[in-house]
Parts: C-alpha cells; structure tokens; sequence
C-alpha cells in the first residue's frame, strides 16, 4: 500500500502544479529526436488527470548527465515537442528552468495550459541538492502545489527532488504509485511460487537483492556476466570472461547463504549449465556451446566421437556472453511453476547484432526466458521487469506492453526491491 499522498488525495482543481516529470528520454546524437517513448509515456495519466482539473501545469525534469553546465545535446526542447505529441495536447517550451523568462511564461500560463521548463541539471544546484536553487524555482514558477512523478530519479537527492519539498506541499503522481504499490507488492505480498531472475554485469551492484530473493523467492536463476564469479567461485574455469576479483569471497558467502536456504525449505539457487562463448564481441564473431556442468549436451554433439575436453571448458581467450540452451530450458521450466516473476538484468550480451535474423549471437538464453515469460511454453505468470538493459531489449523487441508491470527505473527499482526507502518518496506528504 502506498502511504504518500498522490494527486487523488489533496483538491487539485483549479491549482498551480510543478510537475516533476520523467524526461530522462534518449535523444539522438544530434539531441534534435526522441529515440525511445518508453520513459515519457509513463507521464501521460498524471497530465491527463492534471489537464482535467483544469491545473496550470508546469513540467520540469532532467535530461542525461550535463554536469552543472548548458549542453545543446541535452536540452529538452525535443523532448517538450514529442512529449506534446503523446498527450495530444500543446506544451510550449521554455529555455531555461529559473529566472525571468520562466516568471514570464508562467504568469501568462491558463488553466488546462502546459509548459516545460529547461534541464535541471543544466545548473550544479540540482545534482547538489541546493536549497537556494529549489528556491529560485519555486520562486520563478510560484506554484501551489509540487508532483513528484519520476520514480527513476527517485532513489537521487536533487533539488527538484528532495530540496524542492520542503518549501511547497509535495505528493505524488500516478505513475510514481503504481510503480511503488506492484515492486512493493511482488516483493511483500508475491503470490507464490515467487522466482527471480537476476543478469546483468556486476555482483557488487546486486548484492542486497540477490540475499533479499535467497530469503523470500522459491526459485533464483542467475545470469549475465554477474554469474561469471559465481562460477569462478565453484572452480569452474571463465576463460577471459569479466569479473571483478573482489566479487569472488561476495559469490562464495551468497552460495554459503543459498546451500543453506535450501537445506531448511524447498529452494533452487541456478548457475548456468552451460555457456556460449566467443573470441571477442561483435556480429561475426564464431560462437561455441560449452558444456560446462552435465556433459549431456557435448556428448550429444560430438557422438559417435568422444568429447573433447575442450567441449566442456571455457578456454583462455575465450569470454562467456551468453547463458547455453540447457540453462535457459531449466530457467523457463521454473518459470512454468511461478505464479510471480521478478526480472532484472538480461542473460548475455544482448546489444549484439545478427546476421541472420532479429535475434543475436549472444542472445538466444535471454530470448527462450522471454517467450517462458510471455506463456509460449503454456504457463504465464505475473512478471515484474526492471533494469535498464533489461528494459531496453525488451522495448527493441516491441514487448513492452506484454508483461504485467515493466518499470522506468533501473537503480530505483533495484533500491526498492532491496527494502531500501527512496529519498525522491519519502520527501512526500504522508497519508496519516
């Protein structure tokens, strides 16, 4: 249940807004064109809800990492544009987020009327949440009322984020709800049997998550590049694959934590089984299955000749990039028993083109836990995904709206998931 006040709980009509919206879209190199909707959609029923109450509704945000200074690539000029084509609804633009010319634009500003204010990051205030600069925005944009509605900023300390509450009234916006309430409610209240799947790159980055699911879920499944130390960790060679030498006493004390979880109720804790590996990365790259825990599969390639050593061992020069169709097989058979999923983090390196079809070299083991997800195997359970990578490949694959909840915040989701409270959140006003 979500305890902050949102928009349904305080009189709106008629009022002045700052919304702090999610703008943090990709813009193309050029920072003339909006590459992906995804995060600017999320935006929608909070201004729509807005719009209908006849609110002056003044949209700020921040836009890639500027550090303190005007850069041309990252204003949100484009993004006010494309933004007001999603909303079906005109939102002029104003070139920077303090100052005269936003008291200008403000004070002409009519009701059901929008305007969106320059990068926040375009001034060091924001990144060092300055009082005086929350000032000299609440001060150019006299509203009556802050929204925060950008959980994946959430988990920062910026003025727009944290400074700006205490000198307005502060409560949340729908989409900031409906994030907290389904990642809050899969993680308290999952219906079970509840699994994780956890990729991407680095243990030291989701340790708390990974011991938060060994706790709660049924059913773990490692994948990516942070599985490379825990196999490291169980004397299985890597070759040339990443790790960082630092993860190895973390991947053996979590594999300590999930033996023992696993003695005490029913529980699976899976490593890969088997692993693609290459030379190097990149769409002409010679890819090799390795069997590297069964055998069965080497057996079935190389018969009626004996298996070669090789067959089950990642070689020196050789990088694992992607988990093996034994391993991605077991994963989608859990995935048959779950009635909640909580993904976060790809299986191998998606971001590899194929030259002989959509999907690439390195991503088939991700691609069979996404049609396991999407029910293509019979069984679709409720999937939560966060991730940045994780949600960049799933939109590439036109899937976004295919899963039950798909979050715009990649660090938020993952600080959330792990029990940790959101400094952007708990700056609201309370509902008791």
């Amino acid at each position: 249940m979500f305890t902050k006040q949102t928009i349904r709980n305080i009189p709106i009509q008629g009022k002045t807004v700052l919304l702090r919206a999610e703008l943090d879209a990709p813009l193309s190199a050029d920072g003339q064109r909006v590459m992906s909707d995804f995060r600017l959609l999320s935006n929608l029923p909070t201004i729509r809800a807005l719009i209908k109450a006849d609110c002056r509704i003044i949209i700020i945000g921040k836009l890639g990492r500027p550090d303190g200074k005007p850069v041309p690539t990252m204003s949100l000029k484009p993004v006010a544009a494309r933004l007001a084509k999603l909303v079906g609804h005109d939102i002029s633009f104003v070139p920077d987020c303090i100052g005269a010319p936003v008291e200008k634009a403000v004070h002409s500003l009519k009701p059901k009327q929008l305007i969106m204010l320059e990068n926040v990051r375009f001034y060091p205030g924001e990144d060092n949440n300055d009082e005086e600069f929350a000032k000299a925005i609440v001060k150019a944009t006299k509203p009556d009322l802050f929204v925060q509605d950008c959980f994946a900023s959430a988990h920062h300390v910026g003025a727009s984020m944290n400074a700006i509450t205490h000198l307005l009234p502060s409560v949340a916006g729908l989409s900031l709800e409906k994030e907290v309430d389904t990642i809050t409610s899969a993680m308290q209240e999952p219906k079970r049997p509840l699994m994780a799947i956890i990729g991407g790159a680095k243990v030291a980055d989701k340790i708390e998550i990974i011991e938060r699911f060994i706790k709660m879920a049924d059913f773990v499944a490692i994948g990516g590049a942070l599985a490379n130390p825990f196999l490291l960790a169980g004397n299985i060679s890597i070759g040339d694959s990443m790790y960082d030498e630092s993860e190895l006493p973390v991947a053996r004390s979590l594999l300590k934590k999930a033996a023992q979880e696993a003695k005490k109720r029913p529980f699976v804790f899976a490593l890969p089984h088997d692993v693609v590996v290459a030379k190097w990365i990149d769409k002409t790259a010679p890819t090799r299955l390795v069997d590297i825990s069964t055998h069965s599969l080497a057996d079935v390639m190389h018969y009626p000749k004996r298996v070669s050593t090789n067959s089950t061992r990642v070689l020196p020069k050789e990088r694992i990039l992607d988990i093996g169709p034994f391993s991605a097989a077991f994963i989608a058979g859990g995935i048959q028993l779950a009635r909640t999923v909580v993904w976060n983090g790809t299986m191998g390196v998606t971001e590899t083109d194929s030259l002989q079809g959509p999907i690439g070299p390195t991503a088939h083991g991700t691609e069979t836990v996404i049609e396991a997800l999407l029910g293509d195997f019979g069984h679709k359970p409720f999937v939560v995904i966060g991730g940045g990578d994780t949600v960049g490949y799933i939109e590439s694959r036109g899937l976004i709206d295919a899963f039950g909840h798909v979050s715009t915040g990649g660090g938020a989701s993952l600080e959330l998931m792990s029990g940790h409270a959101l400094p952007g959140i708990e700056a609201l006003l309370s509902k008791h």
